[in-house]
């Protein structure tokens, strides 16, 4: 396997979204705003900091995060991580 290049011909190493940490997240959606590829999505968290499930009662809704939605579509970018306020965001290697 190749190493992964710029247009320009520099090495570069992706850097995948592995992780969102909802305790940290304040939902305000700037990842996902600038993410093109539906990697994530607006979920809501229990009382118990359980995802809801989107068909679930809103009454069961404390706060509202981000979350992993399509983790397999996600190309490295980074761009996410550099708009996040709260560096709620963990990133790696595949």
């Amino acid at each position: 396997m190749s190493t992964p290049r710029t247009r320009g011909g520099r090495d570069w190493t992706p850097a995948y979204l592995l992780s969102i940490n909802p305790e940290l997240c304040i939902g305000c959606g700037r990842c996902f705003k600038v993410c093109g590829r539906n990697v994530m999505g607006l979920r809501g968290l229990n009382e118990d900091g359980v995802l809801v499930e989107d068909d679930e009662d809103d009454d069961e809704i404390v706060k509202r995060v981000m979350a992993m939605e399509d983790a397999d579509a996600c190309i490295g970018c980074g761009a996410c991580a550099r708009v996040c306020p709260t560096n709620c965001q963990t990133h790696g290697a595949a």
